[in-house]
């Protein structure tokens, strides 16, 4: 049923996506799936483009892609059933071009406990609810 299985990851809070990454790595296993990390960076503003290095955005692409590695290997899943990218963007949008690309079956995501302000503006996990064309799943720290 899920071959395909997306996962969203904030490297700056990888203890959050663990639940995640587990619900994830126990689905591939059941239905011998695929497991995709994502890691969205956000893009570098404007204004700030001259402060930083030329290669500024390759760095933090290469960083962010050791992290998922490293993710990836203590996940658990074989190595032959797990895959990690890194894009940039907003956050949402990737999610849902990266879901479209792997042709995912099941998102799987964590999510903070709702505040009063993601009532009324909305959160990442929210949109991707609401506009992905597979089934999202989204665990409870």
């Amino acid at each position: 049923m899920f071959k395909s299985i997306l996962v969203p990851i904030d490297l700056a809070d990888t203890d959050l996506a663990k639940p995640a990454i587990a619900t994830a790595a126990t689905l591939a296993e059941t239905w011998q799936g695929t497991v995709h990390l994502l890691n969205v960076m956000p893009m570098t503003p404007v204004m700030l483009a001259e402060y930083v290095p030329a290669d500024f955005d390759a760095q933090q692409r290469e960083t962010a892609e050791e992290a998922l590695s490293i993710v990836a290997r203590e996940s658990g899943i074989p190595a032959e059933r797990i895959s990690y990218t890194v894009r940039q963007g907003g956050i949402y949008h990737e999610i849902l071009e990266e879901a479209a690309k792997v042709q995912a079956d099941l998102i799987v995501m964590t999510s903070h406990r709702p505040a009063m302000r993601t009532y009324f503006l909305g959160s990442n996990a929210g949109h991707v609810v609401r506009y992905a064309k597979c089934s999202v799943l989204v665990v409870r720290p």
